[in-house]
């Protein structure tokens, strides 16, 4: 088990911050910084799997399709067409580093079943293990809509109480939650407290907005985990994270209910 010094991290990548403005290609510029700073991660002990959305927009311009399609069947073509491409894009990146990725693509049936659960947590563990950094991403072209998480929020949830990690952070368009005034709040104590600075927006690339990250939020601290909500446009935020400075917002973990 990770200690302070050693921490198990997840780290949730929107299409916000990996796709480029218009939202038809891989920002290559953003995956060369993430790459970097997870690689200072790595080699100071830590352990990182990231949860990374993108497939989607890495699909649109192949197929020549100018914005996100509304329809299931083209959504989950664009996803066929950009998983390679996102996963070509972390594995040429992370090599710079000499680091190796794999993929694991996964469906709400997927962590849903006792046996394949267990085999997902075995496989990670492996994987950190061999020094490896697991790429984690919903399978959209199986999934549909009764078996989907909704969005990469969730997952990284869900992948962060599976792998036991110390720290979840979700990296987004914005510095962190927001006042009413537009000042990033430091700290949240009460998930349920700031459910009212909440805006319904959401990016044209994006399946969920600040809403959605505030449920995994509030699933992740309640499983004992703590998580930081910090731009992914800022440089150093990753690693500011990790090392326990201020980053964003910070979401202390609640005490687990057998322990009370």
């Amino acid at each position: 088990m990770a200690t302070a010094a050693h921490k198990r991290i997840v780290l949730k990548f929107g299409s916000g911050i990996l796709a480029t403005p218009k939202g038809t290609n891989l920002d290559q510029r953003q995956f060369a910084r993430l790459t970097k700073e997870i690689a200072v991660l790595v080699s100071c002990g830590h352990e990182v799997i990231v949860v990374s959305s993108g497939a989607v927009a890495a699909g649109l311009g192949a197929l020549g399709l100018a914005e996100r399609p509304e329809d299931l069947a083209s959504r989950q073509a664009c996803a066929a067409v950009g998983q390679g491409r996102l996963m070509s894009t972390y594995t040429e990146h992370f090599a710079k580093h000499d680091l190796t990725v794999a993929q694991l693509l996964l469906t709400h049936r997927d962590m849903d079943s006792r046996i394949s659960y267990a085999n997902i947590r075995n496989t990670v563990a492996r994987l950190l293990a061999n020094r490896v950094v697991p790429i984690v991403n919903e399978n959209d072209t199986v999934a549909v809509e009764e078996l989907k998480f909704g969005d990469n929020d969730a997952l990284s949830a869900e992948v962060a109480i599976l792998a036991e990690a110390n720290l979840l952070v979700l990296l987004t368009s914005v510095d962190g939650l927001l006042d009413a005034k537009g000042r990033t709040i430091p700290r949240v104590d009460d998930v349920d407290a700031v459910e009212k600075f909440v805006r319904a927006e959401k990016g044209r690339l994006s399946v969920g907005g600040m809403s959605t990250k505030l449920q995994a939020v509030r699933a992740a601290v309640r499983s004992g985990i703590p998580t930081v909500v910090a731009s992914g446009r800022k440089a150093g935020e990753i690693v500011r994270a990790a090392s326990g400075k201020p980053a964003g917002t910070y979401f202390p973990p609640l005490i687990p209910l057998q322990a009370q």
